[in-house]
């Protein structure tokens, strides 16, 4: 057997011709490989053990290098073969959920073209994703070529490799093999299928690009791009708390199911306390516990904020003096650690992704859309019911009601804080989404419902969508079943598909703020190496949507002794929906440019109102209030100061008739 010594970052490197140029690799290691260069880029070179995805999943592969023998229909073509691609609730011929052959016998295979030498180390499958049948592979053998030609398959001495496949159609199941090879083709051959299915993949390749020579690292932001368990993390914000003592501040908002806290950090030029004016804002994430890549931005962004203020970015600093910003990385510390053990290739479409006591915590808020639209139907708004502020029911409050620990952890740290704006980081789509979440009609699961500020959402989802590097790109791959490019990456929650009791809806009618979601990759949990890729996707988004939050009309309602008025009701004309002001009498109302009528009352004051103009330039337009108490509130304290019997001046006491003498 013909054999070449090389040495690569200080391994020494054999290789062994198997056929037609195919590379069998194994290393005797001379120096540490970390030594001998830093790998930053998403590409690990040759000679490191461990090899990332090639990308299926996250579409780095494009469709045109994915092939196969045959295909039942379009829908089930190689293009769908893809790891956790899902299927659509309806399958019809564009988006099914894998590939499928269109016969069922021992010639069908499915292909890779890696488009250069690679060092291919494992194979990861799962069955099809589907509603209606089950189809999955339970042996499979894997072949390499260099020319999609001649074709080698992999041995264990003089015998093919036969790789045990699947079992059921949605736990991923990987085989490394026993030694890497390096080709440009990879070919996985099914043998064997589930008796009452069809042969259905869907697959991800491990494999390691060969240089053709040692890569120089790019230069990107000095941050820590790993994943991070739930001790790394708190490690990892007690860092920035070290860095940035003057502009942040750790705290807990409460327990887990498991009992972990749950940290978040506040990033403000006065860390601790509500600054009069200043408007909060919060991102979240890891509400499901398997949707990881946000938890990981949300430690990037909290690294970067704390360095570029150091550095004196002026827009960072802007922001940070400007701004009291909430960072609350992991709401679901449980569901994340299920995933992690598994893995970010292995957790599948579905391991912890709801709490340890088996909840949705996303969809796990009151339904109040039902209470208002009911309150509407009956006509008792504005009159008998607020059309915001909406009180969350009794029954919800109770401690037999099924709300995750982590749930009510959320609903008490969004009493405490006014938050003005903020937005969820999920994953597994590239989309922003709005409220409503729900479908106003009953039994409708897809249907545009817009709420009383649908522009100002459509602009807040924009914001973020077209400054991402992919969300509006009309020619990137769709993700599994929509195109959300051809809506400029946005859509209305509840014309994606309905859901009662969201975050987001449960926030814009309890509260003051204005929430969204966005879905910020194809792939739930990416491998550690896409991380630096995804940030640099994701990066001035984030920066982008916190500075919306300085977009609309902001004050302060006060009496004429100069003291704030809390709950004073702020009313845009056109728009059937209030705000109400904090503790300290201030306010903040998200509009989109133009000029508005802004009514404002408070119980025992006259109503007051303006017009106050939203300018395109960005800082909020002030519009502050002073009123005076009303003619009926002062004529009760007076007589209430002489221990006299207020007035009821809505009913006066009716005088008795007196009868006329002689009749």
């Amino acid at each position: 057997m013909e054999s070449h010594v090389r040495e690569i970052c200080g391994h020494v490197t054999w290789r062994g011709v198997l056929g037609n140029g195919v590379w069998r690799l194994g290393s005797r290691s001379t120096q540490s490989a970390a030594s001998c260069w830093s790998v930053w880029s998403v590409n690990l070179c040759c000679g490191l053990s461990d090899c990332p995805p090639l990308g299926l999943e996250t579409l780095k592969i494009d469709d045109f290098q994915l092939h196969a023998s045959t295909m039942q229909r379009y829908g089930l073509g190689a293009h769908r073969g893809r790891l956790n691609i899902q299927a659509g609730l309806y399958e019809d011929d564009l988006y099914d959920g894998g590939w499928c052959a269109g016969r069922n016998d021992p010639l069908q295979w499915f292909e890779v073209d890696a488009r250069r030498l690679t060092k291919f180390t494992g194979v990861i499958t799962q069955g099809r994703s589907s509603l209606w049948s089950s189809d999955w592979v339970t042996s499979y053998r894997v072949l390499v070529s260099n020319d999609s030609h001649t074709w080698v398959t992999l041995k264990n001495g003089s015998r093919d490799l036969l790789f045990i496949g699947n079992k059921e159609k949605e736990i991923p199941v990987l085989n490394t093999f026993p030694k890497s090879v390096v080709a440009r083709y990879i070919r996985i051959n099914p043998r064997s299928w589930y008796s009452g299915g069809s042969i259905c993949m869907r697959v991800e390749i491990l494999g390691c690009p060969m240089p053709g020579k040692i890569p120089t690292c790019k230069k990107g932001d000095n941050l820590d791009f790993k994943h991070h368990s739930y001790k790394e993390m708190r490690q990892l914000m007690k860092v920035v708390n070290e860095m940035c003592p003057n502009i942040t501040r750790i705290y807990n908002i409460g327990k887990s199911y498991n009992g972990q806290k749950l940290y978040a950090i506040e990033i403000s030029d006065n860390p601790g306390e509500h600054e009069l004016g200043e408007p909060e804002f919060r991102y979240t994430a890891g509400s499901h516990g398997n949707e990881v890549l946000g938890r990981e931005l949300l430690l990037l962004l909290m690294q970067f904020l704390c360095q570029e203020y150091l550095s004196g970015n002026p827009r960072i600093r802007h922001l940070v003096e400007e701004t009291r910003i909430h960072l609350l990385p992991s709401v679901n510390p449980d569901g994340h650690d299920k995933a992690a053990e598994a893995g970010s290739e292995l957790s599948g479409w579905s391991l912890g992704r709801w709490s340890q006591d088996g909840l949705d915590i996303h969809h796990n808020f009151p339904d109040l859309n039902a209470i208002l639209w009911e309150a509407e139907s009956r006509k008792w708004v504005p009159r008998k019911f607020h059309n915001h502020h909406i009180p969350i029911p009794e029954w919800y409050l109770s401690k037999n009601a099924t709300v995750a620990m982590e749930t009510r952890a959320l609903l008490g740290w969004m009493e405490k804080i006014p938050f003005v704006l903020g937005g969820n980081l999920q994953g597994g789509e590239l989309v922003v989404t709005f409220s409503y979440d729900r479908t106003r009609p009953h039994g409708v699961m897809r249907e545009a419902t817009p709420t009383p500020d649908d522009p100002v959402f459509r602009w807040l989802a924009f914001s973020y969508a077209s400054t991402h590097r992919l969300m509006t790109d009309a020619g990137r791959r769709v993700c599994h079943t929509q195109d959300f490019a051809k809506e400029d990456g946005t859509i209305n929650g509840a014309s994606w598909h309905t859901a009662a009791g969201s975050m987001n809806d449960f926030s814009y009618l309890h509260t003051n703020c204005f929430e969204l979601s966005m879905y910020v990759g194809c792939d739930k949990f990416p491998h550690e190496s896409e991380l630096p890729e995804e940030w640099e996707n994701n990066r001035e988004s984030l920066i982008v949507f916190m500075e919306q939050v300085h977009r609309g009309i902001k004050g302060v309602v006060r009496d004429l002794q100069g003291r704030g008025i809390a709950n004073a009701i702020i009313s845009v004309e056109g728009i059937n929906h209030d705000i109400r002001t904090a503790a300290d009498g201030d306010y903040w109302r998200l509009l989109n440019p133009g000029e508005y009528r802004v009514t404002v009352r408070a119980e025992g004051y006259a109503m007051s109102s303006k017009v106050c103009e939203v300018g395109y330039a960005m800082g909020a337009t002030r519009c502050s209030f002073t009123l005076t108490r009303s003619n009926l509130s002062r004529i009760k304290e007076i007589m209430e100061k002489f221990n006299k019997q207020p007035i009821n001046l809505r009913h006066p006491p009716r005088r008795p008739r007196q009868r006329r003498l002689g009749t």
